[in-house]
């Protein structure tokens, strides 16, 4: 039997990643190249995965352990999954090759390739769909039944972002902000205050506890959050939805072969176990290819998230 077991990521070992050099580095990446069977075996007899904290560790849980088993059965490896602390350290693991894939945001994963040829290959579906939005979300008794609203009412509004580095919880509604001439960073903005809170759910409990005023959120894990009851839908209003934004990807390092690729792509087509396609708001998935991140490409620039 091969082992199983969700692992959740140490910080310490993200310290000991990021303080790795690109030349202690290079005697992996080299050793083997695409398509050698032998090479691949050698640089992972674990195939590891890394997951982006988008909910807390509990709700992930039973979903990644389902999955970690079906991945397990299918590929040649033993697979573990870690969900990491933090969006960045998941980039981390991946360009220093501590892990071989990873669920990324679409922001952390336009990085990630650019820092290391990572390539997404699966993301998931919504209603049958690769998309999603960012919400802006406020309380129901709040004030403001608009963005235009709010803005024009900055002063008084404490506003929560999720990840600093989420596409959905930060990215997108901070560009949306910024156009608006509201917000420049942390430390620049006109609102009351600013705060990053990790994860969006703690961003929904945030505004539904009225510990701020409004907040930015993805609207899939929106809506698994209220399915599941840990959000009351009657507390929320959505006064701001941005345009169409392409699925989380799943992305491989530049170290995984594209029979490999294949294999993976197919095992998660044909999952269809409800409870993790709920942890991921998902009802199915489907392949993807990095020329669907462009858009999310051209944000960030806008944003100077990229050189």
């Amino acid at each position: 039997m091969k082992k199983l077991g969700i692992i959740f990521c140490a910080v310490v070992m993200i310290l000991a990643a990021c303080g790795t050099t690109a030349d202690e580095t290079a005697p992996d990446q080299e050793s083997g190249t695409v398509g050698d069977e032998t090479a691949v075996e050698q640089q992972f007899d674990v195939f590891k995965i890394g997951v982006i904290p988008a909910l807390t560790e509990g709700d992930y849980e039973v979903p990644m352990q389902k999955l970690e088993a079906i991945l397990d059965e299918a590929l040649p490896y033993d697979v573990e999954i870690e969900v990491y602390p933090d969006y960045n350290a998941v980039v981390e693991a991946l360009n220093f090759h501590h892990i071989q894939m990873a669920y990324l945001g679409p922001a952390t994963y336009v990085i990630a390739n650019e820092r290391s040829g990572a390539q997404a290959i699966v993301t998931q579906l919504i209603d049958g769909k690769p998309y999603y939005h960012s919400y802006i979300i406020t309380h129901a008794d709040a004030p403001w039944d608009s963005l235009d609203e709010l803005v024009a009412d900055a002063e008084n509004v404490s506003f929560a972002f999720g990840d600093i580095n989420s596409t959905s919880g930060s990215l997108v509604p901070g560009a949306e902000l910024k156009r608006r001439g509201v917000f420049e960073d942390e430390n620049n903005h006109q609102f009351k205050d600013v705060r990053y809170l990790g994860s969006h759910d703690a961003t929904g409990l945030a505004v539904q506890n009225k510990h701020v005023d409004a907040g930015a959120i993805d609207s899939a894990y929106f809506d698994t959050l209220i399915n599941q009851g840990k959000l009351d839908k009657d507390q929320f209003k959505i006064i701001w939805e941005s345009e169409p934004l392409y699925q989380y990807p799943w992305a491989v390092s530049s170290e995984v072969d594209d029979e490999l690729i294949k294999l993976i792509q197919d095992t998660f087509v044909n999952i269809d176990d409800e409870e993790i396609l709920r942890g991921f708001g998902a009802t199915g998935f489907t392949t993807t290819s990095d020329e669907n991140y462009d858009e999310i490409r051209k944000v960030m620039k806008e944003m100077g998230k990229l050189d």
